[in-house]
């Protein structure tokens, strides 16, 4: 995503999710804002959600161990935006495997979720 505040890494989900989206997407880009320094604080933006590939079920499980687990100390704040209802809940329910402080915004709370991921 574009426009995010400095120190922070966005993500918007649209449509299916493939294991690519996990490859070629989120697992470089979060590994780029790791190596950074300074303390993952990214922000997921899920407008609709249609499928998930089952090798996108795999590649998440891959990501939260090797970036989630291993580097658990390195996340500082993860923000989920969304108005898809089952997903907020789910994430709040589990926010307590999420590493560091995780918050779920509406949609229409974009531009706080910003400011709050950014650690105002």
């Amino acid at each position: 995503m574009t426009g995010m505040p400095a120190g922070t890494i966005g993500f918007r989900v649209s449509g299916d999710i493939a294991r690519a989206d996990y490859d070629e997407v989120l697992e470089p880009a979060l590994k780029h804002a790791l190596e950074a320094g300074g303390g993952l604080r990214a922000l997921y933006v899920v407008e609709d959600l249609a499928e998930i590939e089952a090798g996108a079920l795999w590649a998440d499980a891959k990501v939260g161990f090797n970036l989630g687990i291993r580097h658990h100390q390195a996340w500082v704040r993860s923000a989920i935006v969304t108005d898809i209802e089952w997903m907020a809940r789910a994430t709040r329910l589990f926010a307590w495997m999420i590493p560091g402080e995780a918050r779920v915004f509406p949609l229409a709370g974009l531009e706080e979720a910003k400011l709050w991921v950014a650690g105002g």
